[in-house]
């Protein structure tokens, strides 16, 4: 798809727990102002309500008649057909509510819902992580390409998403990717969400510096205090993110064994990546030990993290030598560096969930 130019309007939101907001997008680009509504999610009439309303105020903004309704909301759900299940951030949603053909009735037009790791994922594939890791391997004269991603999330929660040759798998339930239900490595009786979210550093600091939890403070003055630059307990902070850094790698170890693809990190975290990256990608180049005691890689692939320039260097120069055709004169290009890639969003995580909403509707739309 070539969506710069595609001239139809998808009308978007994003929903939060505290507040919807609404825009609509032609072009990849925003075509309206932004219309910001309290969510209501407690109250579901006046919830539903504002959502029409907000959609209505973007639709009046728009320079075009809109083609699409297309935006993640948060699951349990049945997205392929619009019905979302028992939330736990909006609980007035109970039961069973068909979102989905709510607003087609009321707008006229298709509506897609998504999971919002799914979103994100599809539009670092389409626009962000994947064609800018592809495009710095042509530059390098390599003849790599990747052409699968799995994107994760990590703020107040873990989020995941598969993007497989430039199709968003999601499974047969609507739950591919679900990463926050991995195993957490450092405390196998949870999943991996309490070991990879905003609460999981603050609870590390608050063990570390032996104060109450209450007390320590928001993830941005963590990250000051491990840098230094803000009084407080610079091991402690240091510590939360290696081991946010170490329970992630180990979840998109699992996840990367069996997707053999490019990994892209979003989310409210993500901004920390200085302080968790490292410890996260030795985790993805840790080993096995056998009861023999030989060892064996954790992945089959050797990971990069694309954040580090000596690291992206050698990850973009590869191996890559000129072989030639037994009994003939052919040659061709082979690079045996079996590797993969571990980055940073390049598009914004809110923008990525925009422009993966925008590109799904206008896939489905044909």
């Amino acid at each position: 798809m070539n969506l710069d130019s595609d001239s139809r309007i998808v009308m978007t939101l994003d929903a939060g727990g505290t507040n919807f907001r609404f825009s609509a997008m032609c072009g990849s680009k925003p075509v309206t102002e932004t219309v910001s509504l309290p969510s209501n999610g407690n109250d579901l009439p006046q919830c539903l309500a504002n959502l029409i309303e907000g959609f209505t105020r973007v639709k009046a903004l728009c320079p075009d008649a809109p083609s699409a309704i297309s935006f993640a909301f948060p699951g349990p759900a049945d997205y392929t057909r619009g019905i979302i299940g028992d939330l736990g951030n909006l609980t007035g949603f109970r039961g069973g509510v068909a979102l989905g053909p709510m607003l087609e009735e009321e707008f006229g037009i298709p509506v897609f819902i998504n999971n919002d790791g799914d979103l994100f994922v599809y539009g670092e594939a389409i626009g962000g992580f994947l064609p800018h890791v592809n495009r710095l391997l042509e530059e390098a004269g390599s003849p790599k390409r990747y052409h699968n991603l799995l994107g994760v999330t990590m703020g107040t929660g873990f989020g995941g998403g598969i993007v497989r040759n430039g199709q968003l798998f999601s499974g047969d339930n609507s739950m591919a990717g679900e990463v926050w239900l991995l195993r957490n490595k450092l405390d196998p009786a949870t999943n991996a969400e309490e070991g990879c979210c905003i609460r999981a550093v603050r609870r590390i600091y608050a063990q570390e510096a032996r104060v109450p939890i209450a007390d320590v403070p928001e993830p941005k003055d963590l990250f000051e205090i491990a840098n230094g630059s803000q009084p407080g307990n610079q091991a402690a902070a240091v510590e939360g993110f290696r081991r946010l850094g170490e329970v992630a790698g180990d979840a998109m170890g699992n996840a990367l064994t069996l997707i053999d693809g490019l990994a892209v990190i979003g989310g409210g975290v993500s901004g920390a990546w200085p302080l968790f990256l490292p410890s996260l990608v030795g985790e993805l180049n840790g080993i096995y030990t056998g009861p023999d005691g030989n060892t064996c890689r954790r992945l089959a692939s050797a990971a990069f993290n694309l954040e580090d320039p000596a690291q992206l260097e050698v990850f973009l120069k590869g191996q890559t030598r000129t072989i030639q055709v037994p009994g003939s004169s052919r040659t061709l290009e082979y690079d045996p560096l079996q590797r993969l890639g571990v980055g940073m969003s390049r598009l914004g995580t809110s923008e990525a969930v925009a422009l993966g909403a925008y590109a799904f509707a206008l896939g489905k739309l044909g």
